[in-house]
């Protein structure tokens, strides 16, 4: 399952992260609240596993605007709170389960799978997103149009493609090796400029006529796309 997590804990955040990814989910591991939601109203994702008490944006406030936005996403909770009047409050704001820390990995485990059948079952999650959104970007896949703060923006098929790319990574590094051989079908070479020449193009377009920029360069690293 391809699956969002919040939490900002230096130590827990890792551990869910890296015990998931050894089990074959694809995880997006978000410590800010706004990063996490500007992520699930952009992409598509089969759960969200969102700590409650996260400062600023929490989980609670996060899966609200979520449910408000008609995202049905499944949605599990992590807490220090046990009482039951914030395990109500989580349920009433559109969760589907809680775990309470500490806990251990197994039982994780074991939720994130009966929600993944519980998904299934419904038959949600099947269709691919035709629509890209991160922050005021959208990029409509199958009208070929892209538009950021409700001004039309025109692409090339290169510059689409690219940016599509990243738009399906949000806050994950991008290097030119994967750009080179999943938008242009190359292998590496170190002699060929195509890459930065269509992102100089693209940030021209998306980023320089606006006040944020969302492609970031990681010198030595690669890209990464959004806050």
């Amino acid at each position: 399952m391809r699956i969002l997590l919040l939490e900002d804990d230096r130590d827990l955040g890792p551990w869910v992260t890296n015990g998931l990814r050894e089990e074959g989910h694809v995880v997006d591991h978000f410590s800010d609240g706004k990063e996490a939601l500007l992520a699930a109203m952009g992409q598509e994702y089969e759960l969200l596993i969102l700590d409650r008490m996260v400062p600023g944006l929490d989980g609670l406030a996060v899966l609200k605007s979520l449910r408000a936005s008609k995202n049905t996403t499944p949605a599990l909770f992590l807490t220090a709170l046990g009482e039951v009047d914030s395990r109500v409050e989580g349920f009433d704001a559109g969760g589907d389960d809680y775990l309470t820390k500490p806990f251990a990995f197994a039982e994780l485990s074991a939720r994130v799978n009966a929600l993944g059948r519980r998904r299934e079952a419904t038959g949600e999650g099947n269709a691919e997103p035709t629509v890209l959104r991160y922050g005021d970007l959208k990029l409509d896949l199958l009208a070929r149009r892209c538009e950021r703060h409700g001004q039309p923006i025109e692409l090339m098929a290169k510059e689409f493609k690219l940016l599509e790319y990243f738009m399906r990574r949000p806050g994950r590094l991008v290097t030119r090796t994967m750009l080179l051989e999943q938008v242009w079908d190359m292998s590496f070479d170190p002699t060929t400029s195509v890459v930065e020449t269509h992102i100089s193009r693209l940030r021209a377009k998306i980023d320089k006529p606006f006040d944020e920029d969302f492609i970031r360069t990681r010198r030595g690293e690669g890209y990464v796309f959004g806050r």
